[in-house]
């Protein structure tokens, strides 16, 4: 007998299921009603049952609910890619192929409960059955975007002493290169059309393994994920969350900041090795029954973003702050969106002037959401909430987020300090659990009674959390405390600006300036220089405080991001000091 039925489903999952409870027919949020809510949260995570598990006791509820007429007829899973293929699992399809899934990991590979796989795929409906299959076998999966080399593959097989791997033919040679430094490697999976020496054909096991799998019985806090993240310095560190810490823990957002329903078809962006595909493209949507829609662009095309919001039936958008940007810059006016009603961004801050050329272009508002690899969603802008343009909006449930110093104390509304979630006396149960192998980093990030994110930030009267910055990247300038996103916010409002990036650069003054590498809109490539940089000081002397302005400003044809598109300042500030 399972042991989470929809009967017995904590709390918060069943806000989701009867979304009327709370909020309904409300424009703003009431304050009985965000009490009601916070007590509603609380018990959930009170209430956590022993045993969970994110296949069995979802994702076949579902399925159930599906076969049963009480489900909307959207598919579970929709995805397209640009040669015109596309494939349509239902619930009930989708639990047949993550069984046969997870029986080819059981019985083919020989993995067993708590084992780690590594899987390095782009966008491919293979990732999302390698996903639940695990789940369903107790496997830890641990994705990695496509754009891994050699050595970061090998990194994350020695860290991570992963028996099995699973890519695709491209990347098939940049493993068998390591081979013989992969001491913990049992198995090797390919998702290719061809067969390959040494590999098993994930495609073609399909057709003669068995459908007919038992869920293995995981408690709440057994490992379901890993995910390396990278620091200001080291090696990326390994990022453990559990089934219920992911599993329950998106049940507030993808209810009250990404607005899912059981009709709805949401569509994440996000590369595959990046967390926020677990975020909106497997967890949030899935437990509200809402269907996962993925194209699978080889690169970001602003023509085929637009294009693919106006040609297929999405309700629920999210993408990040760099795409926005290249958006609005396209201008996606004449371009119908007719059934996106919500749109989402995440992953890095969001310019206030990017929202409101959105809004003119579009007619919708952008909802901004905050967390980490280390944490579900922290701060959001929730449905019914007021939206303040460069905020990310208020703590989300169960999270207490506070604003402390560097010695734990809770500062002050309006003063500039660490975004921190508390985790004493009692730590949230949709935190990670652990930094894996590396006590003393996992030890090192709480701050007194606060796990402290690494972000600098402000809280004004109303509870809203503005971001300023890293902790690493605020840029000390002759006693003045500058936020980079601050100065790239102003920067981004001056039409010659397509991007920027803020960093501290050496001055025998001042200790250090302000510097801004900015990427030029094509209609300006051609100015001359000199008075453009002057043109741009005095614009951002206007926009914020004088003494934000860049003193240095160095024109590029493109700024160092991440395989998932964050802008490495990092990069570019080791440069200015001489440490690249």
């Amino acid at each position: 007998m399972r042991t989470f039925m929809i009967s017995r489903i904590p709390q918060c999952l069943q806000i989701l299921r009867s979304p009327s409870r709370l909020f309904h027919g409300c424009n703003r949020l009431r304050t009985s009603q965000i009490i009601s809510y916070y007590d509603s949260v609380n018990r959930c995570e009170k209430e956590l049952p022993k045993y969970f598990n994110f296949a069995s006791d979802v994702l076949d509820e579902w399925l159930q609910l599906e076969k049963d007429g009480k489900r909307p007829a959207n598919p579970a899973f929709w995805w397209v890619n640009d040669e015109g293929e596309e494939v349509k699992w239902s619930f009930e399809e989708l639990g047949f192929l993550s069984r046969k899934t997870a029986n080819i990991l059981s019985e083919v590979c020989g993995l067993q409960k708590g084992d780690r796989v590594l899987a390095v795929l782009p966008r491919v409906p293979e990732w999302w059955l390698l996903s639940i299959a695990c789940i369903r076998a107790g496997i830890v999966f641990i994705p990695g975007t496509s754009q891994l080399t050699a050595k970061d593959i090998l990194y994350r097989l020695q860290a991570s002493k992963a028996k099995c791997i699973i890519t695709n033919d491209t990347l098939a040679p940049a493993v068998e290169s390591i081979l013989p430094e992969c001491q913990f490697l049992k198995a090797k999976l390919i998702v290719a059309k061809g067969n390959r020496d040494g590999w098993l054909n994930l495609k073609e096991l399909y057709a003669v393994t068995s459908a007919d799998h038992k869920c293995i019985k995981t408690r709440n806090d057994d490992p379901m994920l890993i995910y390396f993240t990278s620091g200001s310095t080291g090696s990326p560190k390994m990022v453990v969350q559990s089934h219920s810490s992911y599993g329950i823990g998106f049940a507030t957002s993808s209810r009250h900041w990404m607005n899912l329903t059981p009709s709805d078809i949401m569509w994440n962006t996000s590369d595959t090795g990046w967390v926020k595909a677990a975020w909106s493209s497997i967890f949030a949507p899935w437990i509200s029954g809402s269907c996962v829609f993925v194209h699978n662009m080889p690169q970001f095309k602003p023509t085929v973003i637009a294009e693919t919001l106006s040609r297929y039936p999405i309700t629920v958008f999210c993408t990040a702050p760099t795409a926005y940007r290249m958006l609005v810059q396209h201008d996606v006016s004449s371009y119908k969106f007719m059934t996106v009603k919500h749109c989402l961004s995440g992953g890095e801050p969001l310019n206030p002037e990017v929202m409101e050329k959105w809004k003119i272009q579009t007619g919708l508002d952008i909802y901004e959401g905050y967390g980490q690899t280390e944490t579900v969603t922290i701060c959001a802008n929730m449905k019914g909430m007021k939206i303040k343009p460069g905020s990310l909006g208020k703590a989300v449930p169960p999270y207490d987020v506070q604003i402390i110093d560097d010695n734990g104390a809770v500062l002050p509304k309006g003063e500039e300090g660490n975004i921190a979630v508390k985790v004493q006396p009692s730590r949230p149960f949709c935190m990670f659990s652990e930094y894996l192998d590396n006590p003393e980093k996992t030890a090192a990030c709480i701050t007194g009674n606060f796990y402290v994110t690494g972000d600098r930030g402000v809280m004004d009267e109303e509870g809203y959390v503005w971001f300023v910055g890293r902790s690493d990247d605020i840029i000390n300038s002759a006693g003045y405390r500058i936020g980079p996103f601050e100065v790239e916010s102003a920067l981004i409002q001056h039409p010659a600006v397509s991007e920027s990036a803020v960093v501290s650069s050496p001055d025998p003054i001042r200790g250090e300036v302000v510097k801004a590498f900015v990427v030029l809109a094509p209609a300006f490539a051609s100015h001359d220089p000199e008075e453009l940089t002057r043109d741009l000081q005095q614009h951002v002397k206007k926009v914020t405080a004088p003494y934000k302005y860049p003193r240095k400003v160095e024109f590029v044809q493109s700024l160092p991001k991440t395989a998932t598109g964050k802008i490495q300042r990092k990069v570019l500030r080791n440069k200015e000091w001489g440490k690249a």
